[in-house]
This record gives C-alpha cells, sequence and structure tokens, in this order.
C-alpha cells in the first residue's frame, strides 16, 4: 500500500507551468500545458496538454480546452465553450483496434489577443479567431474570423467589423 505522500506528489506532478497571479477555482482538470499570468480559470474546466493560455485571460466554468488551442493575451472564453482538435474523430482504426495519438492529425487553432468567445460556442480546429473578434453565444466557429469581426450563428458568419 503507498503511503499518502507518496500519492499526492505523484497526482500534483501534471507538468503545468502557471505565472503569477493565476485563479484556478475547484474541479479544474489541467495538465502538460501554460497559463499566463493574472488569468482566473473557472469551476470544471479541462485545459489539456500543449495548451497556452496568455495572460489576463478568463475561462468561464465548464469549458473544454483540448491540446493544440493556443489562446494569446486578454482572451475571454465564455461559460461551455468547446474546442475540436480532430477534423475526423474515430474511437478506433480500420482494424478495430482503439486508436492512439499516432493514429490522428491533430489540428491546431489559434485564438488572437483580445478576442472573446460567447457562452455555449464550438470552435472547430485548425482554425485562428482574429485580434479582438467576438464570437457570439452559441455559434459555431467553422472557418477563421477576421480581426475586430462580430460572428454570430451555426455556422458562425460576419455579422458587422468592429
Amino acid at each position: 500500500m503507498k503511503k499518502l505522500n507518496e500519492f499526492t506528489e505523484k497526482k500534483s506532478i501534471r507538468d503545468v507551468i502557471v505565472g503569477e497571479n493565476v485563479k484556478i477555482c475547484d474541479f479544474v482538470n489541467m495538465y502538460e500545458c501554460k497559463v499566463g499570468n493574472n488569468t482566473k480559470i473557472g469551476t470544471f474546466v479541462e485545459i489539456q496538454k500543449g495548451v497556452e493560455i496568455g495572460c489576463n485571460c478568463k475561462i468561464s466554468s465548464h469549458s473544454f480546452i483540448c491540446e493544440g488551442v493556443h489562446i494569446e493575451d486578454g482572451v475571454c472564453i465564455g461559460h461551455g465553450v468547446n474546442f475540436i482538435n480532430d477534423k475526423f474523430p474515430k474511437a478506433v482504426t480500420g482494424n478495430g483496434e482503439l486508436k492512439t495519438d499516432a493514429d490522428w492529425t491533430l489540428t491546431e487553432t489559434y485564438i488572437r489577443k483580445g478576442a472573446s468567445i460567447g457562452t455555449g460556442a464550438t470552435i472547430l480546429g485548425g482554425i485562428t479567431i482574429g485580434e479582438n473578434a467576438l464570437i457570439g453565444a452559441g455559434a459555431v466557429v467553422t472557418k477563421d474570423v477576421p480581426e475586430k469581426a462580430i460572428v454570430m450563428g451555426n455556422p458562425a458568419t460576419i455579422r458587422r467589423i468592429k
């Protein structure tokens, strides 16, 4: 039987790099990622390996930030925002075996400085959301969003440029 301190030590080593004055609420799952200074992360958020979050960001509760997402400084992620990093998701290979990391292609996503993503939005992989863009609540973003654009709907379309 393991001693309590051995178990705690293994569970706490998650290779997470956190800047100064970062606030992380309860029930957050983060591993092998980076979070910049003064960023706030709400309850029930998952941040996977390779994710980079800049300084002065707000990540609201129940959001899922998967591997391959890069978030620059001053970005606001609303409640329940989901990112997708696999354009062709399947659980098994053609042979019926469970897929491994080697069996899929990661599609990276970039959220540029000052962008805001509304509650319940879904961001498909392989896109860039431009600086100071605004994504409306519930939008499904399927292609790049120019800087200062306001997009809404499913699929998200440009409504205007700020």
